[in-house]
């Protein structure tokens, strides 16, 4: 399962290169919202999925060859006959159309039935899944540091810039696990974090049976 399940307006701004003020005024427009809206929003936050961030990024790059009153035409052309397009369709500019790939293979003008020749494609959700990538590398004052967020494991305590809990560790030290075996299971933690979770857990520990 990955690090990241849902991303937050920062991540999104920093994955896109489009602002938190874009993604709001997007939002309340209804020309992108994120997935987890209403019910499905954590404590009604605006909260990305995966598709949403490739989506945004698509829309990004096309944003810098075309005006958004195009773009907005052109998504609700889309919207009418695909789920989520700007996500699972690839797009590509040529001139002043915007020219994508439908799943049965053939490309055609968006806004319109005219089918064009074959040409090369950006793979957009591979630049996403990079970037996303990206988002994991930890800073150094995040190594051994234990923190909690309410948007992440329920408010559990984790190790800093992971959704690692603190708990995890504890009950692969309490099963008999060693250091480098607990690191082992958890490649992303240094032996200074499982040093640090155990010591953390081990206190609380003590303090409950107080």
């Amino acid at each position: 399962m990955s690090d990241l399940f849902a991303y937050t307006p920062d991540q999104v701004s920093r994955v896109t290169g489009l602002t938190r003020r874009q993604l709001s005024y997007w939002d309340k427009t209804g020309f992108f919202s994120p997935h987890f809206t209403g019910a499905n929003r954590p404590c009604f936050r605006q909260m990305y999925s995966f598709e949403d961030v490739v989506g945004l990024r698509t829309v990004a790059n096309l944003r810098h060859r075309l005006p958004l009153q195009e773009l907005r035409r052109i998504g609700a052309w889309l919207h009418e006959r695909y789920e989520e397009p700007w996500a699972t369709l690839r797009f590509f500019v040529v001139g002043r159309q915007v020219v994508f790939e439908d799943p049965i293979g053939h490309r055609a003008v968006a806004g319109s039935d005219q089918v064009v020749l074959p040409v090369r494609l950006v793979e957009v959700e591979r630049e996403v899944s990079d970037a996303a990538e990206a988002l994991l590398v930890r800073e150094p004052g995040q190594v051994a540091h234990i923190t909690r967020n309410r948007f992440v494991q329920h408010n559990a305590w984790v190790l800093d810039g992971t959704r690692i809990p603190t708990s995890a560790v504890w009950d692969f030290h309490q099963a008999g696990y060693d250091r480098a075996s607990i690191q082992k299971e958890y490649p992303r933690l240094t032996l200074a974090d499982v040093e640090a979770a155990i010591e953390f857990e081990r206190r609380r520990a003590t303090t409950r049976a107080g």
